[in-house]
């Protein structure tokens, strides 16, 4: 597990009130591998709110990457639906889970808002 991957797991529970909300509930196991291992963490997310652990437990939704996507997915290099589509990483169960958790994932560098791109070409303030 690199430093990144565990500070990226440190920072849910702070993050999680700007991120998660609406009906998001339920547990998503998370398996990364490297080099014949695999490292479990646990996240429960409920509106508002994060519990991660490093176990393996009931889940509702379990989703496998490579420890070394999953690194290019907090830096923002990588997008997580697009590694699912592409069968660079797994997932089963409650897809809402899934979807709630990338929300945690950087948006990839040099991303841009639309809407700002849009008010500069008109000449409105931003």
């Amino acid at each position: 597990m690199t430093e990144a991957t565990e500070r990226f797991f440190e920072s849910l529970p702070a993050r999680a009130p700007g991120v998660l909300g609406g009906l998001t509930d339920g547990t998503l196991q998370i398996d990364l591998g490297s080099d014949h291992q695999t490292e479990h963490w646990l996240v429960r997310m409920r509106p508002g709110s994060v519990q991660v652990s490093r176990e393996r437990g009931p889940a509702d939704a379990i989703w496998y990457s490579s420890a070394a996507l999953f690194d290019r997915l907090i830096s923002g290099e990588a997008q997580g639906v697009a590694a699912v589509l592409r069968n660079e990483s797994t997932f089963s169960g409650n897809v809402v889970l899934f979807l709630a958790f990338r929300r945690f994932f950087p948006n990839p560098p040099g991303t841009r808002d639309p809407r700002e791109t849009a008010r500069r070409a008109v000449g409105r303030p931003v």
